[in-house]
């Protein structure tokens, strides 16, 4: 837990004092406002199960579904490949939804797309469960041309530069997913997704 070898508190600190804000609270609220609008005129009558990538999709799940005026579910899979460091390795699966996902229309969302290796293989498991619509929605994109999965995101709220991102449910060592702003790394650590 939190950054091996180093006081914890004070690097966490520093990292965030020294941090670059890429989008202000109100950039991120508008994004979506935007968002919402456009989940709502594609998926108001469909009854979608919302699905949360945990950890990081926590946050922008949340925001997104109080923003929909029409029924809807919520419901998460846990799959990461980050296991609190800031280098993507092998994906890990800690738990899948409970809801049954045959017949429905769901809304994966996610804080982030990187290089699309976790977003991809979700959007499978939702495919092979016998979901009839499988959409995606992500804060932000990471611009590069690293989106190893190909995915594009039905939704997607703002861009982010080819830094290390945190806020808005994406963190630094498991910290500042709180965050109502986005800020980058002033020192990189290497791409996330």
């Amino acid at each position: 837990m939190g950054v091996s070898g180093q006081d914890p508190v004070n690097t966490i600190a520093a990292a965030r004092a020294t941090a670059d804000l890429i989008h202000p609270a109100e950039a991120v609220r508008h994004a979506l406002d935007g968002m919402a609008r456009r989940v709502a005129e594609k998926m108001s009558r469909k009854d979608p199960v919302l699905l949360a990538v945990m950890t990081g999709g926590m946050m922008p799940t949340v925001w997104l579904s109080t923003r929909l005026d029409f029924p809807h579910q919520l419901d998460y899979v846990h799959a990461t490949r980050y296991v609190s460091g800031t280098r993507g390795g092998e994906l890990e699966w800690r738990a899948r939804p409970g809801t049954d996902l045959a017949g429905r229309s769901v809304l994966i969302v996610d804080d982030i797309l990187d290089e699309g290796v976790t977003l991809g293989a979700v959007a499978d498991y939702c495919r092979d469960a016998g979901a009839g619509e499988v959409r995606i929605a992500v804060l932000v994109q990471k611009c590069h041309d690293r989106n190893r999965a190909r995915i594009r995101p039905d939704f997607k709220g703002l861009d982010v530069p080819d830094r290390y991102v945190f806020g808005c449910g994406m963190d630094y060592h498991e910290y500042f997913r709180n965050l109502t702003s986005i800020y980058a790394l002033a020192v990189e650590e290497g791409p996330r997704e």
